[in-house]
């Protein structure tokens, strides 16, 4: 299946393709060398699944992107007050390259400028600047996911041409924020910078951020857990040097940008996203990247001070038809069909509010649920709103998922507008939409005609009394002598069979053909649905056991036919054949034994 992100990733990255705005850095020779054209978008979710189009995984070189991971690892190993003497955490308000520096202590303004990356560097632990350069290897490669390679080219353009960068560090050397050679740290400093990278690495890289500082992929941890928190601050206030205030407002993602084309954005708890394109604005942000986050933050819903719960949530349960089939009463070859397929009917609880990102998570449940699935019924009770976007995704998986063979079906969504009219807009022209149906039962009672239209012929007459599960074991000669007591009935589509509370009339109904509807007061007058029989299922049984007012309504779905077995007649021949009510009592105790074992199930997973 097809997943509806992906095919909107794909739809972004076509949309923004033609935005030829920028120009490819060239201040550093071997950046120039850059195709203009190359555009790449990956999303990774902090359970490490990777929606990934275009060019994402051409590499490129990192540039200061590496700057907010190597503060990280000086964070992680000098402690946070040691880093703070060093380096500040206000925005400069200036460009990357800018000499920001605190009037008094000589300390960079925040550690995402260039002044303060390269004093961030100093600070990584290590005897030396081979040993820094290892753990600077080391904490990138955790980040990553795999080992780290250096584009030397690159490496020996930035060193070669990097004169302000010198100035800049034997600026900290003066002031004592750098100690030891400030070049040894420069040098690191052009390493780290140089260091190569995909789209989809970025991607990972902000998404292990997003988790915690835990990597998605791999499991392990590559980040203090302390750490991560000014980490995402600094980037949040400083990541996008002097556009970072207009990000913050238009996007709302801690984030950092590159002169290598890449832009990481990262939504913790939920996911990070690189973007890569070399053409850069004036500010020295890529023009595709930054179009392309701002569309993601506002189709999504990603603005981190417009976050409500993580999408996680809006799956209240999961469970199947096996632990809560309809409530009709099937045969017994259809009951035993359905023991061995109704695991194939899923059912999604869905709570909440139900947008773009939440959407995508029930999607991808849906994915992942789908080698088994015959079908799917989203249980919309409990969801508090359904944004467009939302809708949208919604409905292009059905679409995707009908394609496979697999339906997809809402419950209990009807008279609810904030649902039901954002899923009529997300429909096309001649698009019909979900089917939707009043309750649970009702869609899993359809889902089950959908696997009996596949696996077995549904009988449409019972020839012989002998077929009712009433009958199981009763000798052949006793069922005859009975059915020559009944009398045959019909009934008119919508018709009252039986209604509830009347006198018992001591009749016992045996369908021969047709469905009815088993209904149930409840408040204001109304009728509950709790069960449809079929040709082959009998009701009114309990008058076996006596006299009774009746408990529930039997309404005729279409033309009915069927044995009627007053309880007078049936107890007068049991008189002399005493084996056949004991044989039917058998069989009813077993029947109501099954039916309390299957309520007992529908409450513990209505209770979970």
């Amino acid at each position: 299946m097809q997943l509806p992100m992906q095919d909107y990733l794909a739809e972004l990255h076509s949309r923004f393709s033609s935005l030829h705005e920028g120009e490819v850095a060239s201040y550093i020779p071997e950046l120039a060398k850059a195709n203009p054209d190359w555009f790449g978008i990956s999303v990774v979710t902090v359970d490490g699944y990777a929606y990934t189009v275009g060019d994402s995984d051409q590499r490129f070189t990192m540039q200061s992107i590496s700057k907010p991971f190597v503060y990280a690892a000086a964070l992680a190993d000098r402690g946070k007050e040691a880093v703070l003497r060093k380096v500040g955490v206000e925005p400069s308000g200036d460009a990357f390259n800018s000499i920001s520096l605190h009037h008094q202590t000589g300390a960079p303004l925040n550690p995402m400028i260039n002044a303060g990356a390269i004093a961030t560097t100093s600070l990584v632990a290590g005897d030396g600047a081979e040993a820094q350069w290892r753990r600077i290897e080391e904490t990138m490669a955790a980040l990553i996911g795999h080992g780290i390679e250096v584009d030397e080219a690159v490496y020996r353009s930035e060193s070669e041409t990097g004169f302000r960068n010198r100035a800049i560090a034997w600026m900290l050397k003066n002031f004592g924020i750098v100690e030891g050679d400030p070049m040894s740290s420069l040098e690191n400093y052009f390493r780290q910078c140089s260091i190569l990278v995909s789209c989809r690495d970025l991607a990972l890289m902000a998404a292990t951020l997003a988790n915690c500082g835990v990597h998605p992929v791999t499991g392990k941890r590559a980040l203090p857990d302390e750490c991560v928190e000014p980490v995402l601050s600094v980037m949040a206030t400083c990541g996008m040097y002097d556009y970072a205030g207009s990000w913050l407002y238009e996007v709302g993602m801690p984030a950092k940008s590159g002169v290598g084309g890449g832009i990481i954005a990262v939504l913790p708890g939920q996911c990070g996203i690189g973007v890569f394109s070399p053409r850069l604005d004036a500010k020295g942000n890529s023009s595709r990247g930054i179009a392309v986050c701002r569309q993601l933050s506002q189709d999504l819903g990603l603005h981190v001070f417009a976050r409500a719960a993580p999408p996680q949530l809006v799956v209240r349960s999961v469970y199947t038809a096996a632990e809560s089939p309809s409530r009709r009463l099937p045969s017994r070859e259809k009951a035993g069909y359905l023991a061995e397929n109704a695991h194939r009917i899923k059912f999604l609880s869905l709570q909440g509010m139900l947008a773009m990102d939440g959407a995508e998570y029930v999607v991808r449940q849906m994915q992942r649920l789908s080698v088994e699935a015959d079908s799917f019924i989203l249980d919309m009770h409990q969801v508090t709103g359904l944004s467009d976007s939302g809708a949208r995704m919604l409905h292009q998986a059905r679409v995707n998922l009908h394609s496979d063979g697999i339906a997809v079906v809402l419950s209990r969504v009807r008279g609810r507008g904030h649902v039901e009219d954002p899923l009529r807009r997300a429909l096309p022209r001649g698009d019909r939409g979900f089917l939707n149906f009043e309750d649970n039962d009702v869609a899993a009672e359809w889902c089950e005609n959908r696997l009996f239209e596949e696996g077995m012929a549904d009988p449409r007459e019972v020839s012989l009394l002998a077929d009712f599960p009433l009958f199981r074991r009763v000798p052949a000669e006793l069922v005859e002598a009975t059915a020559k007591l009944a009398t045959l009935q019909r009934f008119a589509p919508n018709q009252a069979i039986l209604a509830s509370g009347q006198a018992g009339d001591g009749s016992i109904y045996f369908i021969k053909s047709g469905t009815v509807s088993v209904l149930v007061p409840v408040q204001d007058s109304a009728h509950q649905r709790i069960t449809s029989m079929g040709a082959g299922m009998s009701f009114g049984e309990m008058m076996i056991l006596g006299p009774a007012a009746r408990s529930a309504s039997v309404y005729a779905d279409g033309e009915v036919v069927c044995w009627v077995l007053m309880a007078q007649d049936f107890d007068r021949l049991s008189e002399g054949f005493p084996l056949l009510k004991i044989t039917v009592l058998e069989n009813l105790a077993h029947d109501l034994a099954e039916r309390l074992q299957q309520n007992n199930r529908l409450i513990t997973v209505l209770a979970s």
